[in-house]
């Protein structure tokens, strides 16, 4: 019996959902520290990565260059960036513009400005560009941008979709996909092109930086509950 259970709860984590631990700010306050959450790892292979989902994904290869894919640290941000987006900050009232739409990010840590630093990306095909909620202690595709990918990651490192907060239990509650992203376009490149988990494109990623206010604030080590592998920030 006790071998069955084993086998059954590692099915589960292989294919089905895995919880994932919070141990940094830079999701606050969609996600607090010590949160823990379950990623579906079926959500992209039966459907597209749309704007506005949380994801976990894993940073080798990309935001840790030095490792191979799926041997690096899980991270977990919002995509605001499909293949072919344009992506930018800031527009004139301070927001980040996605294929020209600006987005009123209701979900931004209280106060927070939507960026430090000013950018201007080109998505490439098969990747994201991704950011935390918490902007000034995220280090998230802004920070990355001397990675390779310029800051993107590939849609085949991506883990899965975060769909609930499981604890604690006065934080339990789904995460819906925010408004923001309804009235964005597709880009003109990335017309017919589906955000599907697993497949790639060559492609390079223009990117412009601005002037910088000021730095993101660094994120601590990522831990786990159980597994190293499985921290995220």
């Amino acid at each position: 019996m006790a071998v069955v259970a084993v086998g059954l709860a590692l099915l589960i984590k292989t294919f089905l959902v895995q919880p994932f631990y919070i141990p940094s700010e830079s999701m606050e306050t969609t996600l607090l520290r010590n949160d823990r959450v379950l990623v579906s790892k079926l959500a992209y292979r039966w459907g597209e990565v749309e704007r506005g989902d949380v994801i976990v994904f894993n940073g080798g290869g990309s935001w840790q260059p030095g490792l191979e894919p799926d041997e690096g640290r899980d991270y977990i941000k919002r995509v605001i960036g499909l293949p072919g987006d344009r992506v930018a900050c800031c527009d004139a009232q301070g927001r980040v513009t996605v294929n020209g739409r600006p987005l009123v990010e209701d979900y931004l840590y209280p106060q927070d400005r939507p960026s430090l630093s000013e950018f201007s990306v080109t998505v490439p095909p098969g990747r994201l560009w991704v950011m935390g909620d918490h902007r000034s202690a995220s280090a998230d595709s802004r920070a990355h941008t001397s990675d390779p990918g310029n800051g993107t990651i590939p849609l085949q490192s991506v883990v899965g979709r975060a769909f609930i907060v499981i604890w604690p239990p006065n934080r339990i509650g789904l995460l819906s996909p925010p408004p923001a992203f309804e009235k964005v376009e597709s880009a003109p490149a990335a017309s017919g092109e589906a955000a599907e988990v697993g497949k790639t494109a060559e492609g390079g990623t223009t990117v412009e930086l601005g002037k910088t206010a000021g730095p993101e604030k660094p994120e601590p080590a990522a831990q786990a509950p159980a597994h190293a592998e499985e921290g995220t920030r």
